[in-house]
């Protein structure tokens, strides 16, 4: 390095430069505990603040007037000796004890103002017991007088101590009523987050029903007010699933009579091209009516789960030949599983038949423990679905309706499985379900 240069903070130069190594791992373990996020934690640590800030603000205050009194008695009556002494001095008369021309003990600095020509007191410490000094001059000298400041001491200490005491106990009282009332607070906010996180869920039942908010009468805080718009939107967000689970079961109940009829029409008509297309849409026009109703009694809640113990490499299988597809089928690690047949092929059906529609071969079912993975190698699946989940009447790829996913998810988690949508390594789509157990 030439003379006169220096390198560059965090440039990389020298054994100084950027952040040292265990700078990350020290940041850490420096970070507090999850529990001092809590609002109960940072209003006891406000009480607790607000109530030593106080107290230390008034027992200054305190301390400070009572000092100011003590001393200003302790001066006034040093002084009143140091008159009688002076009278006694100018007499000639013998002069009481605690008293005389430069006495032992008298501090120095009292001893050079006496000499200077002025009057003054001090409190300094003479044979180990406070005491209150005055001193005047007298022919060049100092004469002084000492009155015993030890009771003034001891009442100022007590105080002090009456002042700690008293703060201790109004700061730990102060701080109980306040965790009592915050924990009544926090408690009514925990209560109505499970509920906020109960609809998000799925169950539209659940209230927080607060009594503050049925009772006009009753005053309302902040906390009444949150839990009441959250009930009120639990019950409008249901009402308006309900219409349109109805309105979707209505529909597909309606279309039903005139596509069976259709087919039926279809099944008359000369074989042929036209006839082919006619039996083609109409078979479409079926399928779509059918997930329709399924996804409204999914929606509706009231599905009952037949469970039994079966072997997953052999459903699998049982899958792919009555898909009909070229699926190739890996049993890694085969398992038994307690749980719905008919769902669970329901589940594993679309997606094959998913990844052969929207995705490229080869499609791979990999059956791994409980954890069963459909990997197609096309362009993968779109990002809101990866994120979000499936939609239904909306495809990524624009084709479809998104029903067959939608179908999935909903027997998923009818089941208690776990189905989730990412990005396969190397490209393709790729659908992991999880069944329970695992």
């Amino acid at each position: 390095m030439r003379s006169g240069q220096q390198p560059r903070p965090g440039s990389g130069q020298g054994p100084g430069s950027g952040r040292r190594p265990g700078s990350t791992h020290r940041a850490r373990l420096l970070r507090l505990p999850a529990w001092t996020a809590t609002l109960t934690w940072k209003s006891a640590c406000f009480i607790v603040v607000m109530c030593c800030s106080l107290a230390a603000v008034l027992g200054a205050l305190v301390h400070v007037e009572v000092t100011r009194q003590t001393v200003a008695t302790a001066r006034e009556k040093a002084l009143g000796k140091l008159h009688d002494v002076s009278r006694a001095y100018e007499a000639g008369e013998a002069l009481p004890p605690d008293a005389g021309l430069d006495p032992v003990g008298l501090p120095p600095k009292l001893r050079a103002l006496a000499v200077s020509g002025y009057r003054g007191t001090v409190v300094a410490d003479f044979r180990g017991r406070p005491t209150m000094w005055a001193a005047a001059p007298a022919d060049g000298r100092a004469l002084a007088a000492a009155v015993d400041y030890g009771q003034s001491a001891r009442t100022i200490s007590g105080l002090d101590n009456a002042i700690i005491g008293s703060s201790m106990l109004a700061i730990g009282g102060t701080l109980l009523v306040g965790a009592f009332s915050v924990t009544r607070v926090t408690r009514r906010l925990h209560q109505t987050a499970t509920v906020a996180r109960r609809i998000t869920q799925g169950d539209l039942d659940a209230r927080v029903d607060d009594p503050r908010t049925k009772d006009p009468s009753r005053h309302q805080d902040e906390v009444a007010t949150v839990a009441g718009a959250l009930d009120t939107m639990a019950g409008s967000l249901q009402s308006k699933l309900e219409s349109e689970r109805r309105f979707t079961a209505d529909v597909a109940h309606e279309l039903r009579t005139p596509l069976t009829g259709l087919h039926a029409a279809s099944e008359l008509l000369p074989e042929g091209r036209p006839t082919e297309l006619v039996r083609e849409r109409v078979g479409t026009m079926r399928q779509l009516t059918e997930d329709l109703l399924e996804i409204s009694r999914l929606d509706s809640g009231s599905e009952v789960v037949e469970s039994d113990l079966h072997q997953l490499g052999r459903m699998v299988r049982r899958v792919v030949r009555a898909s009909g597809t070229d699926t190739e089928v890996v049993v890694v690690r085969d398992a038994h599983v307690e749980t719905d047949r008919r769902r669970l092929e329901r589940v594993l059906g679309n997606l094959v038949a998913n990844a052969h529609k929207h995705g490229r071969p080869p499609v791979v079912l990999t059956v791994d423990g409980p954890v069963v993975t459909v990997r197609d190698h096309g362009d993968g699946f779109p990002e809101y679905l990866a994120a979000h989940g499936p939609q239904r009447f909306r495809s990524g790829g624009g084709k479809g309706h998104g029903l067959g996913l939608t179908i999935a998810v909903g027997q998923a988690a009818v089941i208690g499985a776990r189905l989730e949508f990412a990005a396969a390594e190397g490209g393709g789509g790729l659908a992991v379900l999880t069944l329970p157990g695992s």
